[in-house]
Parts: structure tokens; C-alpha cells; sequence
């Protein structure tokens, strides 16, 4: 499938900037028409054969640049349920990678250039939304201490207590990524993103992106959500037992009923540098714009810096001793 313009025929997108379908040829808005594909491997646009990978639920023809969404890997079970649209556009993106990096010193000169940046790509990244209940629990000996000074003695006062605490955290909508291509850690810090402007799966939304279907089963995550549910209600739990120097023989139970699983899309945008025969992933949580990459650094400028330095040094010393000389 397609979204193809009435106006004027061309492949109409979904524009993070305008958050509505937009025609970058003739600049008409909410002006498209849907033209189903009647083959999944071939463009609905211009017919050319496309280059499908297991898990693509949405993609680029090589050959038109049309967005083409698989409708075989969105519908049915594939379905999602729920979707966050991007809302920040690929020159939003570009942007925030040039203010965090543009300043910094000793990076390759191509990595902020224009050509690389535009290989950017947003892609929808397929997540499992699970809500369950956590009922989390410490027993601890809990310590107090109490010191005071009276005449010449010194005193000290260890008093002991019975630490109980039990807690029912509900969790809703702990994220886990469901792609086998994003790294989990990665995806983790993605995190937060803002639930409240989560909206029904329109597969109008991946027009302009790439996207992914869900590569593993919300069970084969359940046990990882969980984990990230128990860390927070763990958290939660704590923050009620204050006021003690120290507890000991401490014993945390936790246990949980799951309550429901959805099945959703998040927007990221994807910049892959290549540098040395090295690869350097940049991640943009494309709702929140917060960024997660670590660039390289060009060792030619380093050591150009590195030789400015020592003979900068070299000459100081050598002015420093005709000056001596000359005393």
C-alpha cells in the first residue's frame, strides 16, 4: 500500500512538523488516497521489485522513493494496536545531533556533514505494552542509632525493629522492544515516552518511515518487563522505610499477576556512521528527541593537535633559553 496524492499523483507522507498527511511535490495537506499493492514484493507505484527483509513492515522503493507499507505485516495478528507518531522531523533530528556534537573537538569532518546526515532514517520500532500488578514486599531488622554525652561518659544507644513493608504497585504500559535489530539497552534508554499522546494504529502514520513488525512473541518479553517493573516497585517500596541508620537480615519477596499485553509502534530515528571499518549507531527517540550514541574520533586530528602542542611547547622553551642567554 501506498498513500498517493489526488492533486498530483505523488507519494504523500506523514509530517512530524505538521502532524497531518502532506504532499512534498504539490504541498496539498490531508489530500491522499490509499492504492493497495497487489503484490508484496513489487511497488504499488511504480511496479518495481522491492527489496523485502524478514521483518519490514514498511519501507523505501529503491527505484520511486514511495513509501510502500506492507500490508501483509500490518494487518491481522500483525496488527498494531497503538502507535506514537514521530513528531520530530528528520531536520529536527539532524539538528540535535549538531548541537551535541558540532562543538566537539577531534571528530571526522564528514561525520556532520549533509550527505551523511541525510542516510538518517526514521523507523517505527515495534514494542509490547504489558500492565500487571506487583506486589513487593521487604522484611528487614532495622537499626536506630542514638549518641549523647553526660558528665565524662559517652554514650551510645543501638535500638532494633521489626521492619515490614508490603506493597501492591500497579505498572501500566511498561515498555519492551520487540525488534531484533535495536539493542534492548538501547531501547531501554529511549525511555520515557509520553503515553498520553499515544493514538489508534493508522498505517498512514508509517507513510515517510520505515517500520518493523514484531520480530519475537510479547511472551518471550514478559519475563524482561517484568524485571523492569520489579526495579521500579523495588524503588517505590524503599522510599517507605526511612529514619533507620541501617537495616540488616533483610528478605524482599515480589510476585505479580498479568493483566493485559498491547502491541505498538514507537518512533526512532536511526543514524549509522561509519568510520575505520567501524560502525558508530546513533538512536533519536523520535517523540522526545532524547539522543543515545557515542561518536569516533579522528586520530589524524589528534595527532595534528597533539604535534601543534608539542612544538608550540618546543618553541616556548627554545625563546626561554636565548632569553636566559642572553641574560
Amino acid at each position: 500500500m501506498i498513500f498517493r496524492c489526488k492533486s498530483c499523483g505523488g507519494n504523500t507522507v506523514f509530517s512530524p512538523e505538521r502532524q497531518k498527511m502532506y504532499c512534498p511535490y504539490c504541498e496539498s495537506e490531508e489530500n491522499e488516497e490509499s492504492v493497495p499493492s497487489e503484490s508484496m514484493f513489487n511497488c504499488p507505484a511504480c511496479g518495481g521489485e522491492l527489496k523485502i527483509e524478514q521483518y519490514n513492515a514498511a519501507l523505501r522503493c529503491e527505484y520511486c522513493d514511495s513509501y510502500v507499507i506492507v500490508e501483509e505485516r500490518t494487518s491481522g495478528e500483525y496488527e498494531p494496536k497503538l502507535i506514537l507518531p514521530f513528531e520530530k522531523g528528520h531536520k529536527e533530528a539532524e539538528d540535535i545531533l549538531k548541537k551535541e556534537f558540532g562543538k566537539q573537538c577531534f571528530l571526522p569532518d564528514d561525520f556532520l556533514s549533509d550527505a551523511k546526515l541525510s542516510t538518517m532514517e526514521g523507523t517505527y520500532v515495534p514494542f509490547f505494552l504489558f500492565d500487571f500488578d506487583i506486589r513487593y514486599t521487604i522484611q528487614a531488622t532495622g537499626h536506630k542509632v542514638r549518641s549523647w554525652t553526660s558528665g565524662s561518659y559517652h554514650y551510645t544507644e543501638d535500638s532494633t525493629f521489626d521492619v515490614r513493608r508490603t506493597m501492591r504497585v500497579p505498572i501500566e504500559k511498561m515498555p519492551a522492544d520487540a525488534s531484533y535489530a535495536k539493542p534492548d539497552p538501547i531501547m531501554d534508554l529511549m525511555e520515557p515516552y509520553d503515553y498520553g499522546k499515544l493514538q489508534p494504529f493508522q498505517p498512514k502514520f508509517l507513510s515517510g518511515f520505515l517500520a518493523e513488525q514484531y520480530n519475537m512473541p510479547s511472551e518471550e518479553l514478559l519475563q524482561r518487563a517484568i524485571a523492569k517493573g520489579r526495579e521500579d516497585a523495588k524503588s517505590i517500596t524503599e522510599q517507605t522505610i526511612t529514619g533507620y541508620a541501617s537495616m540488616t537480615n533483610r528478605n524482599d519477596g515480589c510476585s505479580y499477576k498479568h493483566k493485559d499485553t498491547t502491541y505498538s509502534m514507537f518512533p526512532v530515528w536511526t543514524y549509522y556512521y561509519k568510520y575505520h571499518d567501524k560502525t558508530y549507531p546513533f538512536y533519536i527517540n523520535g517523540q522526545t528527541g532524547k539522543m543515545v550514541g557515542t561518536p569516533p574520533r579522528s586520530v589524524i586530528k589528534m595527532l595534528i593537535y597533539s604535534a601543534t602542542v608539542f612544538t608550540g611547547i618546543l618553541s616556548l622553551l627554545a625563546m626561554w633559553n636565548i632569553v636566559i642567554s642572553s641574560l
